[in-house]
């Protein structure tokens, strides 16, 4: 592990952004991002603060590999065999980032276009009846269906080569990760970079999403006719398709980052607690059918035993808690 590894994987257990880090080192957050990307390297003065800050040895800092320093609180796990590390190249992250750069694209324009297909449908037959556009009512439905049609399909076929590309890496997002020397920083540079971006891309979207009624509004303030009203159903879904696809693409990106850095919901405590969960989740469900099927035989209430179901569902989230509860005060 070299020393922007180290920097960022010692602010990381003081909860801290870069800012905080900046502020105790008094220096600029630029100068803490350079430290972290390997762009500088600290002064020896501000080594020794950052040895100082963080109660570790200089020689921890500056040498690559110490015995005795601080051990991270899963490796008793990690070293099981059921959490084996997936060593990531720079090439493979590298790569990684590019495939999910374009998948967000593809994934964020797929659900755009399965919110925007039934417009075309919806104001053809209105329009239609209503005389607007010269063709009979079961035309207008007739070329409204197959035009829906065709956008979904285009839709099913970009979320499907946005995963076939994304398939070999899919264990990044479960398995515990062992990054090659020097790609934390480089991915931590991209994120920092990105963090604008995602912003202003998630405050455009919501804001799209919550102002895509107003045209309704003012539509019904002014008139009843039906087809202005549908005319302003279907800009309330084109607004509605923009303001998400801009949410899905940035969010997907986002989450590139979070799943290199082991960040978010993607840390190791949550994969650990997520692999763990899958036996948990196998047996309760079996559980939840075996008293289904007792219970529909034995009354032969069918009408009735179907309550199972969502019940079970309700309970399963409390049933996680609690087992992430109890692993939690083990390690107390």
């Amino acid at each position: 592990m070299i020393l922007a590894e180290k920097i960022i994987k010692l602010r990381k257990q003081q909860g801290w952004s870069q800012e905080d880090l900046a502020m105790h080192m008094g220096v600029s957050r630029q100068s803490v991002s350079k430290w972290e990307s390997m762009a500088s390297i600290p002064d020896l003065d501000k080594i020794i603060k950052l040895s100082e800050l963080f109660g570790v040895s200089i020689d921890y800092l500056l040498k690559d590999e110490m015995e005795g320093e601080p051990v991270p609180e899963l490796t008793i796990e990690e070293q099981s065999g059921d959490f084996c590390k997936r060593k990531v190249t720079l090439d493979e992250a590298n790569e990684f980032m590019e495939l999910r750069r374009k998948a967000a694209l593809k994934v964020a324009t797929g659900v755009a276009l399965c919110i925007f297909s039934p417009v075309t449908l919806i104001l053809m037959v209105v329009y239609a009846e209503a005389g607007i556009i010269a063709i009979t009512e079961e035309m207008a439905a007739g070329s409204g269906v197959a035009i829906l049609m065709i956008i979904i399909a285009c839709a099913v076929m970009l979320f499907i080569t946005s995963g076939s590309k994304l398939k070999k890496y899919e264990d990044i997002e479960t398995e515990l990760l062992d990054l090659e020397y020097g790609i934390a920083g480089i991915v931590e540079k991209k994120k920092d970079d990105y963090a604008d971006t995602h912003k202003v891309s998630v405050a455009l979207g919501v804001g799209l999403c919550i102002l895509s009624v107003v045209p309704l509004f003012i539509a019904l303030a002014f008139t009843d006719a039906d087809h202005v009203m549908v005319t302003m159903v279907g800009l309330l879904l084109t607004l509605v398709a923009v303001g998400v696809f801009l949410i899905v693409r940035t969010s997907m990106i986002q989450d590139t980052y979070e799943q290199l850095l082991e960040e978010g919901d993607y840390t190791q405590e949550k994969k650990i607690n997520a692999k763990k969960n899958n036996n948990l989740a196998t047996a309760y469900w079996c559980c939840a059918l075996a008293i289904y099927l007792l219970w529909s035989f034995l009354s032969g209430d069918w009408h009735i035993t179907w309550i199972v179901w969502p019940v079970a569902g309700v309970l399963f989230g409390g049933v996680l808690a609690v087992a992430n509860m109890v692993r939690g005060s083990r390690k107390l």
